[in-house]
């Protein structure tokens, strides 16, 4: 299981600008880093992280080995209609993790 935290306001008055905050918790080897018995780690990133407002995307971030472990990301969006905010992470090996939070407009 993955550890995900999250920070979004509940509720926004309609046009407001709102801060969304996602930490992920994910080792992010490089696949250049060896380990204890002398072997190179494999890699495991996470490549890409997705927001959605209500299914529209409203950020995407590629991510590259020179990231690091835990990434914490923070983008800010118009509040416009109520709804959900959906959250996707993907990366190596098959990983992929979704959130969702809800916001109220009004």
């Amino acid at each position: 299981m993955t550890n995900v935290l999250i920070n979004a306001p509940k509720t926004a008055r309609p046009g407001e600008i709102v801060e969304i905050k996602a930490l992920i918790l994910h080792p992010m080897e490089t696949g250049f880093r060896p380990g204890t018995n002398g072997r190179i780690i494999p890699r495991n990133i996470i490549e890409r992280f997705t927001a959605t407002w209500n299914g529209a995307e409203i950020f995407r971030m590629e991510m590259s080995p020179a990231i690091a472990a835990n990434p914490f990301v923070s983008f800010f969006a118009v509040a416009t209609e109520s709804g959900t905010i959906g959250l996707r992470w993907t990366g190596d090996q098959g990983f992929l993790v979704e959130e969702q939070v809800a916001i109220a407009v009004g």
